[in-house]
């Protein structure tokens, strides 16, 4: 058998900020419907309920001083270490994210330099050969870099490639909108290399959908439900989350489905399916159906880590932190090992799906 070029993550690295923000830290606060009408629940029932669908306990927020760069920043330092490349061989920096860099006193979104120019920056990469650029694609956004990153890589123009996810949701979110309890802030970064092989490795198959005439409205940012913060102008990230459970549970499952069936693995070979850390109730939804779509009865145990209860959702970020917490053995009861089968998938904002399959 001829060796091919394979896309291989040699590099992991994530960065969790410290302040744990809990679902008693809400009890306080004044939530609206969207309507602009006080909701007539109490709260600590209304947390009892959200932790219930979402799996949701606590949260992480950075601090004050930070801004999305800087997360990037230190999970791509983190992956760099970790893969024990020269930073200045990287051909490409890409970095996912929505909203740019969004300081504390100004909700404002950044973007100019690009993200990925900033993090260039940040590490200190003097190589004009370096190309950095930014991906905005929703949640999906790090999956999706990483299907490019391959697409550099099995082309021949590319070695290495640093693909960051990062994301602040904390200071985009409705402070008055019970929906902005599923956010958090958080970065995660992998190293691709291009490696030649005779046996299948790294990024067997991929597959990407969007579905923008009938969902694109899913996602947006709006006003706030608070009439007095609304008179303001300030926009904030809204989500019909009914409509989106449902496009979710029907597009993803069928999304790795054809993943699965594009690389020629049977899911029964999987053992990990690592999915966008949206809301845990959804994502096991998503699971079931796909084992029943895939006529798999039962689902092996521990096949679906989890890291929502206390991370929440970070975006971009969910699946690379999710892997380098597992790659790193700091997951409990999870690993991945030499050989295994996995899959990642995402969906968001667009509304956009994506997987794909992995052998590590």
């Amino acid at each position: 058998m001829s060796k091919q070029i394979y896309s291989v993550i040699t590099g992991s690295g994530s960065y969790i900020p410290e302040n744990i923000i809990k679902n008693e830290d809400f009890l306080n606060y004044e939530f609206y419907d969207s309507k602009g009408e006080l909701l007539d629940i109490p709260n600590n029932i209304l947390l009892s309920k959200f932790h219930e669908i979402t799996a949701i306990s606590e949260r992480r927020y950075a601090s004050n001083d930070m801004v999305t760069s800087d997360l990037a920043y230190f999970a791509a330092e983190n992956a760099i270490r970790d893969s024990g490349i020269n930073k200045e061989e990287l051909d490409y920096v890409i970095v996912a994210h929505n909203f740019g860099d969004v300081k504390y006193d100004n909700r404002k979104s950044d973007m100019v330099p690009t993200l990925a120019s900033r993090v260039k920056y940040k590490l200190g990469i003097a190589s004009p050969k370096t190309i950095a650029y930014d991906l905005p694609f929703g949640c999906p956004g790090w999956l999706q870099a990483v299907i490019q990153a391959n697409y550099y890589i099995k082309s021949g123009d590319a070695k290495k490639i640093l693909v960051i996810g990062s994301e602040m949701l904390s200071r985009v979110s409705d402070p008055h909108d019970r929906d902005s309890l599923l956010y958090s802030d958080g970065a995660g970064a992998v190293v691709l290399e291009a490696v030649e092989s005779e046996e299948p490795i790294g990024i067997l198959a991929h597959g990407t959908r969007s579905d923008t005439i009938n969902h694109g409205k899913l996602l947006v940012m709006d006003k706030s439900y608070n009439p007095k913060l609304a008179e303001k102008g300030e926009i904030f990230l809204k989500m019909n989350g009914r409509k989106l459970y449902q496009y979710a549970l029907e597009t993803v499952p069928l999304a790795i489905k054809e993943c699965l069936e594009k690389s020629k693995v049977q899911l029964s070979k999987i053992k990990k399916v690592l999915i966008h850390q949206a809301n845990g109730k959804m994502d096991e939804a998503i699971l079931q159906r796909l084992y029943g779509l895939c006529n798999n009865t039962e689902i092996p145990e521990n096949v679906m880590p989890m890291t929502i209860d206390k991370l929440g959702n970070s975006s971009v970020a969910t699946l690379p932190t999710l892997f380098d917490l597992i790659k790193k053995g700091l997951l409990k009861s999870h690993k991945i090992n030499k050989g295994d089968l996995i899959v990642f998938a995402s969906v968001g904002a667009g509304m956009n799906v994506n997987a794909i399959v992995y052998q590590s």
